[in-house]
């Protein structure tokens, strides 16, 4: 055998493995991007706050149905949060948040999407995610009679992305805030250690372009990042501040990681989240 015929052959199988490696990226990409837990850890009660788990049902085609937790205001505030967590865990595990969120004098709606916590399958994906989150909101309107001016969108992370979506599709919504989230899938897979090596961003399938919706949101919003996330650069908050139609603002955290903002912020993270209330949702709407 010539040495030209080998050295096609040895180019030939590695050719295959690479594109083999390539395939194995695409088709576990879901897996390494969305870790949900089945195992509720606590619950509100477990703290002494009243609760009602919910059932939300999902469109016929999706079939199914999501769980969540219902945390009423004790004052009869008409303001509604939507509280959408991160890429991993379940609502338990994100229970911390849903309760500051709730110490704010507002009704929280906090949800589990398809695949996390009690909710049902399949996988979780990009689509069923945003759907997941629309049929949140079809529960407080239909369920809770929550109005479009009475319902704030809180997203952490990737559930940043998930709000900004479901805000885009919202008119007259009273707000929308977004901690530690990113510009794009795509961004971020620019970040990981197989972009070295493969072309990730044309495997992607789940790409949660937000810097491309944020220019069409004319809602206020208001933007939370901690200066040392280790895991979504702060730099990537800014983008999208930049971009954002409508009121806007933005605070970034000194010290702050990807799931400690709030430790950091200490009071002021409450204080922040008032003031970003009474300037712009309780009194433009």
């Amino acid at each position: 055998m010539s040495i030209l015929k080998l050295l096609i052959g040895v180019l030939g199988v590695a050719g295959v493995v690479y594109l083999s490696l390539c395939g194995g990226l695409w088709a576990a990409q879901r897996r390494l991007m969305y870790m949900p837990s089945p195992t509720i850890e606590a619950t509100p009660g477990a703290f002494g706050l009243p609760y009602v788990d919910v059932w939300i049902p999902l469109e016929p085609l999706d079939r199914g149905r999501l769980h969540g937790w219902w945390l009423p205001a004790d004052s009869g505030s008409e303001l509604t949060i939507l509280y959408l967590h991160g890429n991993a865990g379940n609502v338990s595990s994100n229970l911390g948040k849903a309760m500051q969120l709730r110490s704010l004098g507002a009704s929280v709606l906090a949800i589990d999407y398809r695949g996390f916590g009690l909710s049902s399958g399949p996988f979780p994906n990009e689509q069923r995610l945003y759907n997941d989150a629309l049929a949140a909101w079809r529960f407080l309107q239909n369920e809770q009679r929550v109005a479009p001016h009475q319902l704030v969108i809180y997203g952490h992370s990737l559930g940043g992305a998930i709000g900004i979506d479901l805000a885009s599709r919202i008119p007259n919504l009273a707000g929308l805030v977004v901690e530690a989230s990113f510009t794009s899938m795509g961004d971020m897979a620019t970040l990981t250690q197989y972009n070295r090596w493969f072309p990730v961003c044309r495997l992607l399938t789940q790409r949660f372009d937000s810097l491309a919706k944020v220019s069409r949101l004319q809602v206020p919003a208001l933007y939370l990042h901690g200066q040392a996330d280790a895991s979504v650069p702060a730099a990537m908050s800014e983008a999208l501040y930049r971009a954002s139609g409508g009121p806007k603002a933005l605070w970034l955290v000194p010290n702050a990681d990807h799931n400690d903002l709030p430790t950091w912020a200490g009071e002021e993270f409450e204080h922040r989240l008032q003031q970003f209330l009474q300037d712009h949702v309780l009194v433009e709407h």
